[in-house]
């Protein structure tokens, strides 16, 4: 057995919203033995000083596009990288956010064949062999054909390869049974999740985030499969009469709702349905910023100026909820997959409390990732995912950039600041 004991100069624990003064932790070989006010340590006992230093859980993302490891060559890479290069960018996703103080990664889906890549690299982080956050995983998500999920409208100037290219997406297809079937599989081949398209997009070319993209039958089917078999299921969404209907069949969580109204947050509410709102990728048109959204793709740049007073209100209607809201990025533009970081920014620059958005971050976050019984607190029995910022919390937008200390299952790894 090997004991470590933590100095904090400030604990955040994840349940409390608050910053704890000279408080302690104790771990003995992976798990959290004690927290407290002068904790005696076994003769032995590693002691590390994190006196300048703000303690919280290790950070956790809940939408991460891991099988991207540089958003400017994304769009070729979806089409002219194979299974190798995909399954390699998991690996590094994981182990830079590792490094930067986020210890659990959500695998959000991708299309193709090769996403099941995100299984391997799930299981052979957990088994040890490669340095990497926690993965909870789902391969693919489910679409329907020219949805916001079907890659081979990229392509759609030549449909000869585009219509191969679509064959290559095991979960793109039409009917209530062929749903039912691609449940069942990704739950065969070990997802943790089921993600479903039902609206367009802003990144894609070819739709719109009004659109419908699967039908009610399908959506159903889809739910009720998941949950027989164990699974939660979250969306792909926007649309906010569609995320009523939705939250109404009893989806679990929904992924961005940025065109959200009132009435349906109440609804959301009241039926405890979960959000991620991914602030970042509509930031520079919530705070316009031509420098950053020069940087999108015409269509991108072209649909948030069109849905730019509905993201604002939106924006609006999420930070003044009572919604359970989880902390997830969403990087297929301006920021890496790993800088997790910058989301906080976004957060706080919106008005939202920072106990909040830690708390998204973290003990939220762990029960959407359902792993709640294992990080997200710093509590006895838990594991030491562990990390540590120099910056205010509570006052430094950029203090998620600049981790000074990271540990995960009692082992500390090397950091990473990404400014």
């Amino acid at each position: 057995m090997a004991f470590t004991l933590i100095k904090c100069g400030k604990l955040y624990d994840g349940i409390n919203d608050t910053l704890q003064d000279q408080m302690e932790i104790l771990i003995e070989d992976d798990l959290i033995r004690e927290v407290g006010k002068k904790i005696i340590a076994p003769q032995g006992a590693e002691v590390i000083d994190l006196s300048d230093c703000t303690v919280t859980p290790g950070m956790i993302d809940a939408h991460v596009h891991t099988q991207h490891v540089d958003w400017h060559t994304r769009n070729h890479d979806i089409v002219y990288r194979g299974p190798a290069w995909k399954s390699m960018c998991h690996l590094y996703n994981a182990r830079e956010s590792l490094f930067r103080g986020f210890t659990a990664l959500r695998c959000i889906g991708s299309s193709t064949y090769e996403a099941r890549g995100s299984l391997a690299a799930r299981d052979m982080i957990d088994l040890g062999y490669f340095p990497g956050a926690r993965l909870t995983v789902t391969p693919h998500y489910l679409a329907d054909v020219g949805s916001h999920g079907d890659h081979s409208q990229y392509l759609r100037t030549n449909p000869e390869l585009s219509e191969c290219f679509a064959k290559m997406t095991p979960t793109m297809g039409t009917g209530v049974d062929f749903f039912r079937h691609v449940v069942r599989n990704e739950v065969k081949m070990g997802s943790d999740f089921i993600k479903i398209m039902i609206n367009g997009g802003f990144s894609t070319p070819n739709d719109s985030p009004d659109d419908q993209q699967l039908s009610d039958e399908e959506i159903k089917v889809i739910i009720d499969t998941a949950h027989e078999l164990g699974r939660t299921v979250t969306a792909h969404i926007y649309n906010s009469e569609q995320m009523k209907k939705v939250a109404l069949m009893g989806i679990d969580g929904m992924e961005h709702g940025s065109l959200i109204t009132e009435d349906t947050a109440r609804v959301m509410e009241e039926l405890d349905v979960y959000l991620v709102p991914t602030f970042c990728p509509y930031e520079d048109i919530i705070y316009p910023n031509e420098e950053t959204l020069a940087k999108k793709l015409p269509q991108f740049r072209a649909k948030l100026i069109q849905y730019s007073e509905r993201l604002q209100e939106g924006r609006r209607v999420i930070v003044n909820s009572k919604l359970r809201l989880g902390y997830g990025t969403d990087f297929v533009s301006v920021h890496q997959s790993y800088e997790n970081g910058y989301e906080y920014e976004a957060w706080l620059k919106s008005g939202i409390d920072p106990f909040r958005a830690l708390a998204a971050a973290t003990r939220i976050n762990a029960g959407i990732l359902q792993i709640a019984d294992r990080v997200g607190t710093l509590e006895p029995g838990k594991q030491a995912d562990i990390a540590g910022w120099r910056r205010d919390l509570l006052t430094d937008p950029k203090a998620l950039l600049d981790c000074a200390f990271v540990m995960k299952d009692g082992v500390r790894y090397p950091t990473v600041t990404v400014e």
